[in-house]
């Protein structure tokens, strides 16, 4: 009895080790012949061409602050995660002691913290169509986020360094963006 029930207890143990065995060696094999694809999440495309609209805040120590709006086109080119672009955009600013235009040109890099926000520097030259014909040096940066496929805010502060007229000013501008 003795020696049946070691028979027993050995033939347990091996057939308990034989199955775990078999089972880390499965095979699978698959079942029809169509791939499935995977969704895959895209980031937002900031390379092309965009125009948009913007509110201005411009302040300076000859005509204090002045309130205005304004209109921009530009393009950009995404390479991997920065960002390199530029843009042209006119504003009219409205005041205590003045209305005038104002239009600038501007270069930008950057680089996409996520992909659907920009963070950006921002350099160019800004002139006054009106009035005394003030002209600047531009310099500074700003946020940009996609809020769609095709809309991005953006907040953006540039410095006007003197070049001609006298009146360094600061700007600080948000707005919207349509991207084509």
């Amino acid at each position: 009895m003795l020696v049946s029930l070691r028979t027993i207890l050995a033939g347990a143990v091996l057939a308990a080790t034989a199955g775990v065995a078999s089972a880390s060696d499965l095979i699978t094999v698959p079942v029809g012949s169509s791939e499935v694809a995977l969704p895959v999440a895209t980031g937002f495309d900031w390379s092309g061409f965009y125009a948009g609209v913007y509110g201005v805040v411009q302040s300076s120590s000859a005509r204090g602050t002045e309130l205005g709006a304004g209109i921009a086109a530009g393009v950009n080119a995404q390479l991997d995660f920065f960002l390199v672009g530029g843009e042209v955009a006119l504003h009219g600013l409205t005041g205590d002691t003045i209305d005038t235009a104002y239009g600038q040109v501007t270069g930008r890099g950057g680089i996409l913290v996520t992909d659907d926000l920009l963070a950006y520097a921002s350099a160019g030259y800004g002139m006054e169509l009106t009035g005394t014909g003030e002209r600047d040096f531009l310099a500074g940066g700003g946020i940009e986020y996609a809020v769609t496929d095709d809309i991005s805010i953006n907040a953006e502060y540039l410095r006007g360094f003197d070049l001609e007229g006298g009146n360094a000013k600061d700007q600080f501008s948000l707005g919207a963006r349509f991207h084509f």
